[in-house]
């Protein structure tokens, strides 16, 4: 019964606070960030992670990466262009945060293992957050909407890729050389891009025979092949989230279903993604900003510098395509939310014990503060263009 008691905290504290923090329109996931700082050893000290939770949070971390690759379509007909248009903006994009963060941390004595981490960190960005963002503001299906989340999700990629090398130098997972190890995943993907459609397909169709899928048997085949593939992917030395990602990424075009895509997001969303946000707020010390003043220092420089070098990539990349002014605050703005893929990174800098508290807590604030700045900064930028537009009309 014990076992069960911090699961249920973490269902209680996904439904309260997301219905608390949704009146006051924060994001879902910075509502369970919080909720998890509140109720960890941290906060009131209501909830501390078992191994039950920690096993749901890994399952939750998987899944989010998984949904992630899901979400970014990258097969999708005629999406050849667009990326291939946003390349050199997707690589100054990812150069200059990179090389910035890096510099900032290596510069304040934190050795270069972190300086390296949290390079990563910068380059990633946030389509859960993007994309609502940009349909709110009603340009998601225009060609700076397009574009801005062509380029999130080649700079999403790019942290992965440069996470999963990270990990093979400082920890290596595998004995294969790495151009082998490298070349034996490529093939692995080609191999799951071209079979793993027809398992899906098999499987709708025995669905089909019935009346009703009363056992959800094309669900469960996603759920069997997602997991099965991280199995694989880990025998060779690949880390499970990023195996999750690239799972969702090859699973993209064949889960065309909103049905299908629905109940995935319902399985995911509803029991184990939270139990990862609650647990990463639970392991948050917000105390040692007020213990201690230079980390309340630092942490606020490193959250300026990741908004300040985000956003400025971002206008430079814009301004590369020719967008005009406005339009180019507006892709910058974009490019500014770090969520998921910073999380992830961030979780696993704490298990290889190249994080400190200190760091890992900060980055938890980049997170909070990102997400909250962006789509703010999105809005007013689209209000003055559509102010412009309106003022030339008249004219």
């Amino acid at each position: 019964m014990v076992e069960f008691l911090p699961f249920f905290i973490v269902l209680l504290v996904s439904l309260f606070f997301s219905e608390l923090f949704f009146r006051f329109h924060f994001p879902w996931v910075i509502t369970l960030l919080i909720g998890g700082i509140i109720i960890g050893p941290n906060g009131i000290n209501l909830f501390e992670t078992n191994s039950t939770i920690e096993f749901l949070s890994q399952i939750g971390l998987v899944f989010l990466m998984f949904l992630a690759g899901l979400e970014t379509n990258l097969f999708k007909h005629g999406q050849d262009s667009k990326f291939k248009k946003v390349v050199p903006v997707a690589v100054i994009n990812s150069i200059i945060p990179f090389m910035v963060g890096f510099c900032f941390i290596y510069f304040l004595g934190y050795g270069f293992l972190a300086s390296t981490l949290i390079g990563i960190i910068f380059i990633s960005s946030s389509l859960a957050i993007i994309i609502p963002s940009l349909d709110s503001n009603k340009i998601i299906t225009k060609p700076i909407g397009q574009t801005i989340i062509a380029t999130a999700v080649i700079l999403d990629i790019a942290s992965l890729i440069a996470l999963s090398v990270f990990i093979q130098f400082i920890e290596p997972t595998t004995s294969l050389p790495l151009p082998i190890f490298y070349a034996l995943l490529f093939i692995f993907l080609l191999f799951l891009r071209f079979s793993m459609p027809k398992v899906i397909w098999f499987f709708k169709n025995e669905a089909k025979r019935e009346e009703k899928d009363v056992f959800q048997q094309e669900l469960r085949s996603v759920f069997v092949l997602l997991i099965g593939t991280v199995i694989l992917f880990e025998l060779i030395g690949l880390h499970p989230i990023i195996a999750g990602f690239f799972t969702g990424l090859v699973l993209s075009d064949s889960i065309t279903s909103s049905i299908l895509k629905a109940k995935i997001r319902a399985v995911g969303y509803g029991i184990f993604v939270p139990a990862f946000f609650i647990s990463v707020g639970a392991k948050t010390d917000l105390n040692i900003f007020v213990e201690n003043k230079d980390i309340l220092w630092f942490s606020f420089m490193l959250v300026t510098v990741s908004i300040v070098v985000k956003f400025a990539a971002g206008y430079l990349g814009a301004r590369y395509l020719k967008m005009n002014k406005n339009d180019s605050k507006i892709f910058a703005s974009s490019l500014i939310p770090q969520l998921s893929t910073t999380l992830a990174v961030a979780t696993i800098g704490m298990e290889l014990k190249i994080l400190s508290l200190e760091i890992f807590s900060s980055v938890i604030m980049i997170s909070i503060i990102t997400v909250l700045v962006s789509p703010l900064l999105i809005k007013i930028y689209v209000k003055k263009s559509e102010k412009k537009n309106l003022e030339s009309v008249k004219i």
